[in-house]
């Protein structure tokens, strides 16, 4: 009882953190950078200005918080119970595509820009962002899995809350409307399939009950928002690293003999 006391203190201090990220309104200056957490958050780079509205929080918020409660609420315990008796019902095949769907969205985007229907980002930036979504994301759901301990439906462990395949699925979806929402809507919302996809098979092959999925969701979809907000820092880091890295190949001749010498600075 103690443990799970001290579960819940926890569960309830991210989703208070979750909601204080848009209500929050201050500006915190850090030398080069301006973060605004209402309107925008980081400084232009390349041209273009990354923001963290908190308009775009309220979604995932949301997703978290559902989530969470009805890891407490026997109400929501109760619809999670009656979903699972109702695919059981049905009995419907446990197939594995949800192992791949999730990264659907994200591949489709490098195969765009392949294919000439370029994005927001050229792929070095692009991977940069999905890199640090990823990140993000398990650095949530993998202490979360351990935190809460909830069984899965089908027992084989109590590592079901949150659906870390759905949280990579909606990643993965969000990631693709960012890159293509300015300039092809519909095809920038096509990912969800993909995601909604993923999370509906997590519950159909009694992998997760309906509470971690959609908490899965909020956990993605949060993680790629805020990989996009960090990307601008994120990438002044690396190109700093890339400048004060520099390797120098020169050619000299020394005792009647030729060589190349190699001088890298780091």
């Amino acid at each position: 009882m103690k443990m799970l006391a001290i579960n819940r203190s926890i569960l309830i201090t991210i989703i208070l953190v979750l909601f204080d990220l848009y209500q929050v309104s201050a500006q915190v200056t850090i030398p080069n950078t301006t973060f605004v957490f209402q309107d925008s958050t980081i400084t232009k780079t390349n041209g273009r200005t990354y923001k963290l509205n908190y308009k775009h929080l309220i979604a995932p918020a949301v997703f978290i918080g559902y989530g969470v409660v009805s890891l407490e609420s026997d109400g929501l315990k109760q619809l999670n119970f009656s979903t699972r008796d109702e695919i059981n019902e049905h009995l419907p095949d446990h197939i594995q595509l949800d192992n791949y769907t999730q990264y659907a969205p994200a591949l489709i985007v490098y195969g765009l820009n392949l294919a000439g229907i370029k994005g927001l980002h050229n792929f070095r930036d692009r991977t940069i962002i999905y890199a640090t979504s990823q990140l993000i994301s398990a650095a949530f759901v993998v202490p979360l899995k351990h935190i809460t301990k909830e069984e899965r439906p089908d027992g084989s462990n109590n590592f079901s809350f949150p659906s870390g395949h759905t949280a990579t699925a909606f990643s993965s979806a969000q990631f693709m409307f960012r890159e293509y929402k300015n300039t092809n809507f519909w095809l920038s919302i096509s990912g969800y399939s993909f995601a909604v996809f993923t999370g509906v098979y997590r519950t159909l092959n009694d992998k997760h009950w309906v509470n971690d999925v959609v908490a899965g969701a909020g956990f993605g979809i949060l993680s790629t928002e805020l990989a996009y907000w960090l990307y601008p820092k994120i990438n002044r880091l690396l190109s700093d690293k890339e400048k004060q890295a520099t390797t120098v190949v020169m050619p000299f001749y020394q005792n009647k003999g030729f060589g190349l010498g190699l001088v890298k600075k780091f």
